[in-house]
């Protein structure tokens, strides 16, 4: 079994706050705890989403939830109820709650590129398609179309 990175009392106080628990709504999280430590383990460099511990459970099932709970922000509503100043607050679970959240960041802006990256590319190739058809030359060579746009032969 991988080596666990939250305490018990880190888990008592986090375990309200995660959606998938026993009588919440919607479908019961196989375990939280495991989920969470799964991340845990992957954002502090261990290894790749394919290559986590089989402890863990399975990899997709656990990049999935992730990605779920990322694109509903609700990383950062557990940072900010952990944050909240009560009796129990916990700076160590809640800069480790803020991690997650930061990683969760990096991959929606990640995802965006990359979506913006796709649409650049389908723009293009629209451009080389209009080139093709005022020219009435069919063109075999990218590049060739792409220098006659530079030079406004469209």
């Amino acid at each position: 079994m991988p080596v666990m990175i939250l305490r018990d009392d880190q888990w008592e106080k986090l375990e309200p706050l995660m959606l998938g628990g026993k009588g919440g709504p919607g479908i019961e999280g196989r375990d939280n705890r495991l989920f969470i430590e799964a991340i845990l383990w992957h954002i502090s460099g261990q290894c790749g989403w394919s290559e986590l511990p089989s402890e863990f459970g399975k990899w997709t099932a656990i990049y999935m939830r992730f990605k779920r709970w990322n694109e509903s922000g609700y990383w950062h509503r557990i940072v900010e109820d952990l944050t909240v100043e009560d009796l129990n607050y916990d700076k160590e679970l809640s800069g480790v709650m803020k991690r997650i959240a930061a990683y969760a960041d990096k991959q929606t802006q990640s995802t965006v590129r990359r979506k913006a990256r796709a649409a650049e590319r389908v723009a293009y190739k629209a451009s080389i398609t209009h080139i093709e058809k005022e020219t009435g030359a069919p063109n075999d060579n990218e590049s060739d179309s792409h220098w006659l746009s530079l030079v406004g032969a469209n």
